[in-house]
């Protein structure tokens, strides 16, 4: 069974590996909402700021979190790397109808993280 988990500022499909007392262990089974680029602390700002590259949580990766913080899994199953990809196309349609320096920054990451993404999984990110 898979469930929603919101990470920073990426949201993922996961299910559950281990479920202890306090704690949940939950391994990412799919992106469904890719991370924000840039600095979590200054939104939208590129002057003066460390522009951060923020990757996706990768397949499988495994993450403590508690029971709180899973939700209903409401969005349509699907593979990691195809759900990445969409992931990344919904935030580039996103920053690219912003005419803004932070939406350019950001699309100039992605399509860096695309190709780190295409060695990663061996599979062509467009």
């Amino acid at each position: 069974m898979l469930y929603r988990f919101a990470h920073k500022t990426g949201s993922y499909g996961v299910s559950i590996v281990k479920n202890d007392e306090n704690q949940v262990l939950v391994q990412v089974e799919q992106v469904i909402k890719h991370p924000k680029q840039g600095d979590l602390h200054n939104p939208n700002e590129t002057e003066n700021v460390f522009f951060h590259e923020r990757k996706a949580l990768s397949q499988y990766e495994k993450r403590y979190t508690t029971q709180s913080h899973l939700k209903t899994f409401n969005v349509e199953a699907m593979s990691y790397v195809d759900s990445l990809q969409q992931a990344i196309t919904n935030l580039e349609q996103k920053l690219k109808a912003q005419a803004t320096l932070h939406a350019a920054k950001s699309l100039e990451n992605l399509q860096q993280l695309k190709k780190d993404y295409a060695i990663q999984y061996k599979q062509n990110f467009e």
